[in-house]
């Protein structure tokens, strides 16, 4: 009796996963079998490549994302699939995936577990890229140094641009939610859900999901957390640099798409969804479409769900860089020097220019410097990042988890560095391969011991909190939570890690009366 129960034993612990020679792992999720890579260093495994609904191509161009395809076989889930298409518009994207298409909904896993009943905590991370840019398969985004963490990563790649964020009347009417555009978001929405589905055979607890992003990605967490679609479906939330807050109209939408159909030619949807990726592609590199309030995916204006407590009541841990932008995002072509500056204020502001010259001093060259790229900055990224935090503090019930990520980048690899910048800050996207772990995979900049050591106190932070909902743990400096009463706090990410109190509140009250008028 006692052989039998032994023998018995090996058939439970591995009826999801099943090793096979030379580190391959197999495994059955819904829609069919997978075998995964097992990296020896590591004992991480990976997939790669598994597809999350139907390819959005023909007719399904233009609607919310279809359930994946069952198959037959075993899927070879050892490579990316297809990035998104998208012109290459962003020089520090670095690619893995070998092919561009309209079929692009795919994700990848890396875990591990080694049995798939560990009930591990699980990351979902949408890249970034302003919606125009960006796969699931660029390396900083890599996720075996999160899973080394006993994380369950992934990392998903979602329609863009054109193909993503499409408004038309037409496409309205034939929706069955009188909907059209956020395509992109909606296929977030269906790899959540299929997460929820699958990724306990990856050892994955399907309670304990938590989305991140960085840019657009961050958007796109913000987005999840006040979709009536999503909030169910996740358990915690970081945001990198980035909310929705105020979004166009859906009229607003279809009549941008009534003009670009116009611009080249498209007389219906039928001759739209004629035309071929590439055509589409090339026809819109110069037209852009915003996120809208379609009614579906947002019921209601992001600011007005967050007003209202409607949102998602997860922890939130986000932040923002403390040189997201330089000065010429504020001056154009225009030298900075003190008589621009006031100009610059005059013209943006008008009769608050005396007010806004308060908050951002320009006195000294040091300080006009500084100002200057401060309101870059915040005009760009920060207040809206900064309202999000501070109505889910109010609101929400949970913790939120303030930072200002500010270790600059060291120079390229092979750079001068006799003349190093005046002004030294974290610009943006800086932070994603110290926040991920990925600071080997970056091959321009020339990294230090330090620059690890900030990486390490970060990764370490974004670990805990996918954990628990709680960024502290041992050896990290003490990190204090947001609520709705109390005094706002923020860590300092840097070589000198520490706990802040906010002196900028003033800017963003100002910003935000601006933002609302």
């Amino acid at each position: 009796m006692r052989r039998l129960i032994v023998l018995f034993f090996p058939i439970l612990l591995f009826q999801n996963y099943i090793h096979a020679q030379e580190g391959v792992i197999k495994i059955k999720i819904k829609n069919g079998e997978l075998q995964g890579v097992v990296n020896p260093q590591t004992a991480i495994t990976s997939f790669k490549g598994i597809p999350y609904a139907l390819p959005p191509v023909g007719d399904l161009r233009w609607k919310e994302p279809q359930p994946a395809a069952n198959w037959t076989g075993v899927l070879k889930a050892d490579h990316f699939s297809h990035m998104p298409m998208q012109k290459h518009v962003f020089a520090d994207m670095i690619f893995r995936a070998d092919t561009m298409s309209e079929d692009c909904l795919y994700l990848n896993v890396w875990t591990p577990a080694k049995t798939g009943k560990e009930k591990l905590p699980v990351l979902v991370y949408f890249y970034g890229g302003g919606f125009v840019g960006g796969d699931g398969s660029e390396s900083r985004y890599d996720g075996e140094s999160m899973a080394q963490k006993g994380i369950v990563a992934i990392t998903i790649s979602y329609r863009l641009g054109i193909f993503g964020f499409f408004c038309h009347p037409e496409l309205t009417a034939e929706s069955p939610h009188h909907a059209a555009g956020n395509y992109g978001l909606l296929d977030q929405n269906a790899a959540l859900k299929w997460v929820q589905e699958n990724v306990s055979a990856f050892g994955g607890d399907p309670s304990k999901v938590t989305i991140a992003g960085e840019s657009a990605g961050s958007f796109s967490v913000s987005a999840q957390v006040v979709s009536p679609l999503s909030k169910k479906l996740i358990a915690g939330a970081i945001g990198e640099s980035g909310a929705v807050i105020k979004l166009e109209t859906l009229a607003d939408g279809e009549k941008s798409g009534n003009t670009f159909a116009n611009k080249i030619g498209a007389k219906s949807l039928a001759d739209l969804r004629a035309f071929s990726a590439k055509q589409l592609l090339d026809s819109a590199s110069k037209w852009h479409q915003a996120v809208v309030v379609d009614g579906y995916f947002f019921n209601k204006q992001p600011y007005e769900t967050l007003q209202n407590g409607e949102e998602a009541r997860v922890p939130l841990l986000v932040g923002w860089n403390s040189t997201e932008v330089p000065y010429q995002f504020l001056m154009g072509r225009d030298t900075l020097t003190q008589d621009n500056y006031s100009k610059k204020i005059k013209l943006l502001y008008a009769d608050k220019a005396d007010e806004v010259l308060k908050l951002y001093p320009g006195n000294t060259p040091d300080e006009l410097l500084k100002s200057a790229t401060d309101l870059s900055s915040d005009r760009f990224i920060v207040y809206g990042t900064w309202k999000w935090a501070d109505l889910q503090a109010k609101t929400s019930g949970k913790p939120v988890y303030r930072y200002v990520f500010s270790c600059p980048r060291p120079p390229m690899v092979g750079a001068a560095t006799s003349n190093p910048p005046k002004l030294v800050g974290a610009a943006h996207a800086s932070e994603i391969e110290f926040a991920m772990g990925n600071l080997s995979s970056n091959k321009v900049y020339a990294w230090t011991a330090d620059n690890y050591k900030v990486s390490a106190t970060m990764e370490n932070y974004f670990a805990n909190f996918i954990k628990t909902g709680n960024p502290n743990g041992s050896g990290l400096p003490k990190w204090e939570a947001n609520t709705k009463d109390s005094t706002v706090k923020y860590i300092n990410i840097n070589v000198d890690t520490k706990l802040e109190t906010e002196t900028n509140r003033d800017r963003y009250l100002f910003l935000d009366k601006e933002y609302f008028k």
